[in-house]
């Protein structure tokens, strides 16, 4: 399964969402996986449509367990995490999860998205 983890702030658009994606050059996951408190944000749902893909809750706590490659303070200080892309991607798999790759930041600096592999949970 692959699946998208993707960060983002409340002022993103689709856009930045997919340019997020786009990058990383993985562009149809089977699923997106997103902090649980921004699982319901207008456009992570018009995201989900376009691609046919579920959106996966994760939790803080299931996140923040998460080990990430990137490290951002200002994302470690909020979130507790180094990447929220990379820990709400490999969180939404099995314990035999790899990053495919690490975090990709949109243009727009709104969304980051990191792809990940695994079996499903």
């Amino acid at each position: 399964m692959i699946v998208a983890g993707i960060g983002f702030r409340q002022s993103a658009t689709l856009q930045s969402l997919q340019h997020a994606l786009n990058a990383t050059g993985h562009s149809a996951p089977d699923a997106i996986a997103t902090p649980s408190d921004k699982a319901d944000a207008p456009a992570l749902l018009a995201l989900s449509k376009t691609l046919g893909a579920p959106i996966l809750p994760i939790t803080a706590p299931t996140m923040q367990a998460a080990s990430t490659l990137t490290h951002s303070a200002k994302v470690l200080e909020k979130r507790g995490t180094g990447s929220v892309a990379e820990a709400c991607a490999l969180a939404a798999l099995s314990h035999n999860a790899t990053l495919l790759t690490p975090r990709h930041i949109s243009l727009d600096r709104l969304a980051t998205c990191a792809i990940a592999k695994g079996d499903p949970r």
